[in-house]
């Protein structure tokens, strides 16, 4: 849900969740590239050793298509950081969040009560915390840099109603991001 290119991220995820769903994969797919051990190593960075040691791992190609640079066996599917992006973005999703995800691509409701797990632990950088489409900052605005943090997808309203919502964030606290729209989502810092 993170990183300052929101929705080309998103499409990445949403492509592979249907990678691990099986949908399109190939074992061309999985064929290995120079400098496909950095990719591993970057997508590897956003979750603790013990998920991202068996989580699917997929990159990007320059023609758009995703490789899958390693298949996994616990359910969670991890990206390497974006290099046009101004900042780490790695992320690391269960198979809810993927779900989440895929509805946020689709400008779908997101599945109901289904509640996702998002790991970033080398950090991210937001074009908005208010708009999930946003592609960088409106003018006069700054990139909303985070650092390490977990998400937490498809809870309930009332579980947010907890957390501030502003739209210039307190990064060192648990805040709301996308408040008040079906993509909202928990941003909670860790160290």
């Amino acid at each position: 849900m993170c990183g300052s290119r929101q929705v080309f991220n998103l499409l990445v995820f949403s492509s592979a969740a249907l990678l691990v769903n099986g949908v399109g994969h190939t074992e061309d797919s999985m064929a290995k590239k120079p400098g496909d051990k950095k990719l591993i190593a970057s997508a590897m960075s956003a979750a603790p050793m013990a998920i991202a040691k068996n989580a699917t791992i997929v990159a990007m190609e320059q023609d758009g298509k995703l490789r899958v640079l390693r298949k996994g066996s616990n359910g969670f599917t991890c990206m390497p950081d974006d290099p046009g992006t101004p900042g780490p973005d790695p992320m690391c999703a269960d198979k809810n969040a993927m779900e989440h995800l895929q509805a946020m691509v689709d400008h779908k409701p997101p599945p109901s009560g289904k509640i996702g797990f998002m790991y970033m632990l080398a950090g991210g950088v937001d074009s908005s915390n208010t708009d999930p489409y946003a592609t960088k900052p409106e003018a006069g605005k700054k990139w909303i840099r985070t650092g390490p943090h977990v998400m937490v997808l498809g809870a309930d309203a009332s579980f947010y109603d907890q957390y501030p919502k502003d739209a210039n964030p307190d990064t060192t606290v648990p805040y709301v991001m996308f408040a008040g729209t079906p993509y909202q989502h928990l941003m909670a810092p860790v160290k």
